[in-house]
């Protein structure tokens, strides 16, 4: 619930100046909430620590969240933005589904390269029950889903793909793709790095489009 419009601004640390507009903060608050999230779950955060984090007072935080559970819906919901804007390559390419497969394998381990605190934070999430966000999931992520889904049983009515339960199989693409942020630590240690490289990413795509394409696509799609 946003603050009463006649509520007073509350001081950020600067002493000259004009206080910085409110979206500026939000996000101020919400960039140091996602790490501390991502490592220690909701329970084990504190709104002070969250507070320090942003360079805030705990009352000055609480004038923009009023409680921890908004605050980590907030994050969850920047989260989910990002990770279903990777999620438009099947529908992008209607016509290749080569094309769609690859642009959705390779986007998805992108995610998971570039915003690792985003996934680690949505699987955190879900492995507890998704006692905080079902309700969001249920409303976006799963008509999301169900348009991929739609989309397999075209391609598999003109012939260019087996017939498949893309349910199932997206739910696959999801746990192979979120291995190499959720458990990077075991992927480091299969391949005996410190860390994930690029080049492991570019290695990690190829091998499962060549898989994917091999086990879906049928010798009439377009190539």
């Amino acid at each position: 619930m946003p603050p009463p419009r006649n509520a007073a601004r509350p001081r950020t640390g600067a002493r000259d100046g004009p206080a910085p507009p409110r979206a500026e903060i939000e996000q101020r608050i919400l960039r140091a909430a996602k790490p501390l999230f991502a490592q220690q779950g909701f329970r084990g955060v504190s709104i002070d620590r969250i507070a320090a984090a942003a360079g805030l007072s705990k009352q000055n935080l609480l004038y923009y969240f009023p409680r921890k559970e908004l605050l980590y819906r907030a994050v969850l919901g920047g989260v989910l933005d990002v990770w279903l804007s990777y999620m438009d390559a099947l529908s992008q390419h209607e016509d290749d589904p080569a094309a769609a497969l690859r642009e959705y394998i390779s986007g998805k381990l992108r995610f998971s390269f570039e915003h690792p605190d985003d996934s680690r934070i949505y699987a955190n999430e879900v492995i507890a029950g998704a006692p905080h966000y079902a309700d969001e999931i249920e409303r976006r992520v799963i008509p999301a889903l169900q348009a991929d889904a739609a989309q397999f049983r075209r391609w598999a009515d003109k012939g260019w793909c087996r017939p498949v339960d893309a349910r199932h199989l997206m739910v696959v693409l999801w746990a192979a793709t979120q291995a190499y942020a959720d458990f990077a630590t075991q992927v480091c240690l299969v391949l005996g790095k410190q860390r994930l490289e690029r080049d492991d990413l570019a290695t990690a795509e190829a091998q499962l489009v060549d898989m994917v394409l091999r086990s879906m696509l049928l010798p009439g799609a377009p190539a």
